[in-house]
């Protein structure tokens, strides 16, 4: 950056998503997330800087292996796919991204490789083992206490000493630094809370070092001096926000990376921020770079009538949703539904109301009533009046105000309270017509004067919310700009009313902004969507799901010993919501999941990984026993019970809340 303070230079700004996991077509939830960024990056566009946008896709991994071979395609080949679907809905939302990056871009995956190798000869990344009794059918190494009669506990067969090679980054050495970090920079992490958990959960009770290779599959990056092993998608993933802006290990790097980095905003949801805001930090200290300067985990998009399900047919799509709505008002809904620091709500029945309230309504009729107006009274012509009046100076000081509070609140990077502050205008406006009468003056030859100044007042007003607009709807903001006939607003002209050129024109030919919906018709055709989609989802999952609605048989198991309500009243069972689970390397059997239980969060060791991915479990409200007493499972410590029903198969299901629940709610 030029060190010139009297130079005319932008000032760089770097913004960064979570790169979406290629392992399916991506729902609304996962396209929030570039709305989201596409807006904050336009609005810093507005602001001066110079800004590049970088999001795209994680493609390496075990999942994406099998999911590859269920297809019948090599993992390149179903990437591919899955990758273009994926940028084909960030380009349809209108995303301003500046680079799309791959993980399978070659320039990456070289890069991954020299990283890695500069960590190991550093010191950083050593060579370990996974050590015990090993049961070969299972996959699985126990100890000896976890035997049952000296065999394995989960298949009874013979077990023999083993061990498993690995490579193991040292966390823990950096640990320490990082929490100093964190408490020398509070907007590091953001929202607070998100900060506090990272703190308390992880942090400050002590981190493990960490596994950063893989021999169970191929599909990732290979260490390059030991190819039986493939580096650690997180270590992979995390890089591309450096090697994108082309960063070299050897310290060649490109003139984007020492414009760029470090970057202004990781932006991510809340479900991966322990990557985010403690491996990738502590990767970056061991590389000698500078840490981002925030990370900003925003909340989750939720269907309003429970989880996205395929087999439910509830899954929300972007590009289903905007055939139906547009995409400027999918991209209100998603950006103006989504509190700060508070999980958002999207049903079809919102946005139809949405779309009816908000855009036909306080915004569309409200272009189209002043158009039509300018039209009706004065061939199209805008003009000031010079006949000001005590409420014309209330409308303009809200206008001029809500510019500010726009400003502070992306400053926060509160964009639903932008947006609201935006609308509050619009809204202005619509009050303003009623407390004028437009219709009224226009009776009276002497108030044409009077007449002229309202219009000119509206148009004015209309042209700077619409500018104002530009950055969560783009599309909308131009159409408005058109119709008006007037020129988008530069931040710095914002603090000054009536700009419009008096004597303007503005089209003769109004058009409709945001068409009303009839609630009824839209979910008619939802429910069809829905019933395709869980029929889909019957055919692609067998006979199993097909039959889900017949008559399910009943199962007899052997009666228990009664017990007393006070021995039932000694349990404690609560709502824990799963936010972030991983698999336990020495078990084939386990998983490891946090479980936020009200304010705490347990960790919690289960016996599931045949029925649900890690990937599956976060962000499910499960039930709890959460006062079982602690005990290591395969060497993790597990902190209560996560409860599912089995049937005859062996096939677990978790039980759930059939209404949705706060964590930490009691389950009597």
């Amino acid at each position: 950056m030029c060190q010139n303070q009297n130079c005319n230079c932008k000032k760089p700004y770097y913004i960064t998503t979570a790169i979406a996991y290629t392992s399916g077509k991506p729902h609304i939830g996962n396209t929030y997330e570039a709305v989201l960024a596409d807006s904050i990056a336009r609005f810093k566009r507005a602001e001066g800087y110079d800004v590049r946008f970088q999001t795209g896709t994680d493609e390496h991994g075990q999942k994406i292996e099998l999911k590859a071979e269920a297809a019948g395609v090599s993992p390149q080949d179903f990437v591919d796919g899955v990758a273009g679907e994926i940028k084909t809905i960030w380009d349809l939302m209108n995303t301003s991204y500046d680079k799309f990056i791959r993980t399978t871009d070659k320039d990456h995956e070289a890069q991954v490789q020299k990283i890695f190798k500069k960590l190991y000869d550093q010191g950083d990344i050593y060579k370990g083992y996974y050590e015990g009794l090993y049961c070969t059918p299972c996959e699985s190494f126990f100890t000896e206490s976890q035997l049952v009669d000296g065999k394995c506990p989960d298949c009874g067969r013979e077990v023999q000493p083993a061990k498993e090679e690995a490579y193991f980054f040292k966390m823990s050495k950096y640990a320490d630094r990082l929490i100093a970090y964190i408490n020398e920079h509070p907007e590091f992490i953001q929202p607070v809370s998100r900060k506090n958990e990272m703190m308390n959960n992880f942090l400050l009770p002590g981190l493990q070092d960490l596994c950063v290779s893989r021999t169970s599959f191929t599909w990732g990056v290979p260490v390059s001096f030991d190819p039986k092993h493939v580096t650690y998608v997180w270590l992979d993933a995390l890089t591309n926000y450096i090697t994108g802006l082309g960063y070299d290990c050897d310290g060649n790097h490109g003139e984007l990376f020492d414009k760029f980095w470090p970057a202004d905003l990781h932006l991510i949801g809340k479900d991966i921020i322990r990557f985010h805001t403690i491996y990738w930090p502590i990767f970056l200290m061991a590389l000698d770079l500078p840490l981002p300067k925030q990370v900003f985990g925003h909340p989750w998009l939720l269907q309003g009538d429970g989880k996205m399900s395929k087999s439910k047919g509830n899954v929300l799509y972007a590009d289903t949703l905007v055939n139906f709505f547009g995409v400027d008002a999918v991209r209100y809904f998603v950006l103006h539904e989504m509190p700060f620091d508070n999980d958002g709500v999207i049903s079809w029945e919102l946005m139809v109301e949405r779309l009816n309230s908000d855009l036909a309504n306080i915004l569309g009729n409200l272009v189209n009533r002043t158009i039509s107006m300018s039209n009706k009274y004065f061939g199209g012509t805008v003009r000031n009046g010079g006949a000001a009046e005590e409420v014309d100076e209330d409308l303009k000081a809200v206008v001029l105000d809500a510019v500010k509070k726009t400003v502070a609140k992306m400053d926060q990077l509160r964009v639903a309270d932008a947006i609201t502050e935006i609308f509050g205008i619009f809204r202005r406006c619509n009050k303003y017509i009623d407390e004028t009468m437009p219709w009224a003056l226009a009776k009276d030859e002497d108030k044409k004067d009077r007449l002229a100044t309202v219009l000119y007042n509206l148009v004015e007003a209309i042209t700077i919310g619409a500018s104002l607009l530009e950055s969560f709807m783009p599309e909308t903001s131009e159409k408005i700009l058109s119709q008006l006939q007037a020129e988008k607003r530069s931040l710095e002209q914002m603090d000054t009313f009536g700009l419009y050129p008096s004597g303007g024109q503005v089209t003769d030919k109004p058009e409709i902004l945001f068409a009303r919906m009839d609630v009824k018709e839209v979910l008619e055709k939802a429910e069809k969507i829905q019933a395709e989609q869980a029929a889909a989802a019957a055919a692609e999952n067998g006979a199993a799901d097909a039959e889900e609605n017949q008559e399910e048989p009943v199962i007899d198991i052997e009666a228990k010993p009664e017990i007393s309500y006070d021995d039932f009243a000694a349990m404690q069972f609560q709502v824990g919501e799963i936010i972030s689970c991983e698999a336990v390397p020495k078990s084939k059997k386990l998983l490891c999941s946090q479980v936020k239980i009200g304010s705490q969060v347990k960790q919690i060791v289960s016996g599931i990984k045949a029925h649900y991915s890690p990937e599956e479990m976060v962000g499910k409200k499960v039930m709890v026993l959460v006062n079982l007493k602690p005990a290591k499972l395969a060497g993790v410590m597990s902190e209560g019970m996560i409860l599912c029903a089995e049937d005859a198969d062996g096939n677990l299901s978790l039980m759930v809340p059939e209404k949705k629940m706060p964590a930490g709610a009691e389950i009597c």
